[in-house]
């Protein structure tokens, strides 16, 4: 079934002049356009720090649009021309009230609009209340208004309580899109289904079944020209409690008992809040931290992680982190998540390997076998080059009886078209139609860091910085041995993109 157009819709951006809108934003919203799931009704409003007019904004995006490589500048395109004429730009002070009145006589009073806080989060609970004491968040016309709020929400437990407190005090739970863009990946989305419209998947979905569950998501980049933000913020901070803990819950879920968006956030929810909660000492020993060196990295050297420009020449921030984690539920008792990410590793992979449980008993009359067969995998590939992969054994040709290990591969570039997406097009979609489904509630996001707590905590008190790893590699070894301590092994970073040639 095709999806329906989006209703009118004011899309105001706070930070229109930033990254963020120019990158992944207007680019989603011109694939949208291309794909008439949004029309002539959407209109852009940006808002900036910098003085300009229209003009001033639609130029920057000209710039940046035209310079997008692999295909004719989108200048030209009949969608970016369209779309172009709709958009508008103030400028003014995200603290002060001025720059809300303005966008009040902008909107205007019958006027659906969504406000997406492309912002450093020091903003995030400002922006709200001015909204909020400017009538700009009241719905009782019959109209939406609706906040969609960038990552990091919070940067622990307390913080993101405080904002959560802050934000819902002037707006509505329903009102707020947390927005964790890993969420809008094809392959991400594709999870529920695989699971829950397959049975030959989901009958194995249990700790009856699977050994152990291990989440990636590397980075063969390092911290570059974010020095600052990163030593303020760290590995664990960044990327544990959002986007894994997203891939987490999506893995770990319950069937919810309809596609609902509430009925599918509920189940995401439990799963976040069974997360064990450790003592400081299980932390210790349930968690591991690095820091890249000095060496080369993409045919550069590259300086030690302290030694980058904006990093204290003292800091303890990791830029690599290893976590084992528990879901105390009564699907994955006992099993094991190994969660791990970092910055100047040998690939960019974003991977879920569900490893399943070794066969009993390898038994072939009158042939010579190992006694133990490589267990079976299923792979999934959120980024880059989305797809699936499923290792199995089976009998190499010839007259003895020989088992090989083979990859059942699937990939999504190869049945379908998705090269041109930015991952925020089904994000903005849900947005202007009301759809939750892919964005954080309260209740998961405190969750979250209720479970990282505690590393947060021993890691603040030690005084020992992380362990060093050399640029290129997989890692410290210290995240070998966290996994190897259980006698198990980490999947090979790249394996499946590597096997697709790239």
């Amino acid at each position: 079934m095709d999806a329906a157009p989006t209703p009118p819709v004011t899309l105001v951006i706070f930070g229109a002049t930033g990254d963020l809108t120019r990158r992944l934003l207007v680019p989603a919203i011109i694939n949208l356009t291309r794909s008439r799931l949004v029309g002539e009704d959407l209109q852009i409003l940006g808002i900036g720090i910098e003085p300009g007019d229209d003009e001033f904004l639609r130029g920057r995006l000209d710039q940046f649009l035209s310079h997008l490589s692999g295909e004719e500048p989108r200048v030209k395109d009949e969608a970016w021309e369209s779309l172009r004429r709709r958009i508008s730009y103030t400028s003014g002070d995200f603290t002060k009230d001025d720059i809300f009145v303005e966008i009040g006589k902008r909107l205007g009073p019958n006027a659906n609009a969504a406000f997406y806080l492309a912002v450093p989060p020091s903003f995030f609970g400002t922006i709200v209340e001015k909204l909020a004491a400017h009538g700009l968040t009241d719905e009782s016309d019959g109209v939406f208004r609706r906040v969609a709020i960038e990552k990091p929400f919070g940067t622990d437990l307390a913080s993101a309580q405080a904002l959560n407190a802050q934000i819902l005090a002037q707006v509505e739970e329903s009102q707020v899109y947390r927005l964790d863009h890993f969420l809008g990946k094809e392959t991400v989305q594709n999870l529920m289904t695989a699971r829950f419209a397959n049975m030959m998947i989901e009958s194995l979905w249990n700790n009856r079944y699977i050994d152990h569950v291990q989440i990636t998501a590397t980075e063969i980049v390092d911290v570059g020209s974010r020095g600052k933000f990163y030593d303020a913020t760290g590995a664990l901070r960044d990327m544990v409690p959002n986007h894994l803990f997203q891939l987490l819950a999506m893995i770990a879920m319950e069937p919810p008992n309809s596609f609902d968006a509430e009925a599918i956030r509920n189940e995401k929810s439990k799963v976040l809040k069974a997360l064990r909660i450790y003592t400081p000492e299980e932390a210790k020993t349930h968690g591991v931290r690095g820091a890249y060196g000095a060496g080369p990295l993409n045919g550069t050297e590259l300086p030690a992680y302290r030694d980058t420009k904006d990093v204290s020449p003292d800091s303890r921030t990791e830029t690599f982190v290893a976590l084992k984690l528990y879901a105390d539920t009564w699907r994955w008792a006992g099993v094991p998540f190994y969660l791990r990410t970092g910055k100047a590793l040998t690939a960019r992979d974003t991977e879920i390997v569900i490893t399943f449980q070794p066969v009993p008993f390898a038994q072939f009359r009158e042939t010579e076998v190992n006694s133990r067969l490589p267990p079976n995998r299923l792979v999934i590939q959120v980024q880059p080059d989305e797809g699936m992969s499923m290792e199995i054994s089976i009998k190499s040709p010839g007259l003895s009886v020989d088992t090989v290990p083979v990859s059942l591969d699937f990939r999504y570039a190869d049945k379908f078209d998705i090269a041109k997406t930015t991952g925020y097009e089904s994000l903005l979609y849900d947005l202007f139609i009301g759809d939750q489904t892919l964005f954080q509630r309260a209740d998961g996001i405190e969750a979250g860091w209720a479970a990282v707590q505690p590393f947060l905590d021993i890691w603040a008190g030690d005084q020992s910085v992380p362990d060093a790893y050399a640029p290129g590699s997989m890692g410290p070894a210290c995240a070998d041995e966290l996994i190897q301590r259980d006698r198990r092994e980490w999947h090979e970073l790249g394996v499946l993109l590597h096997r697709n040639g790239k």
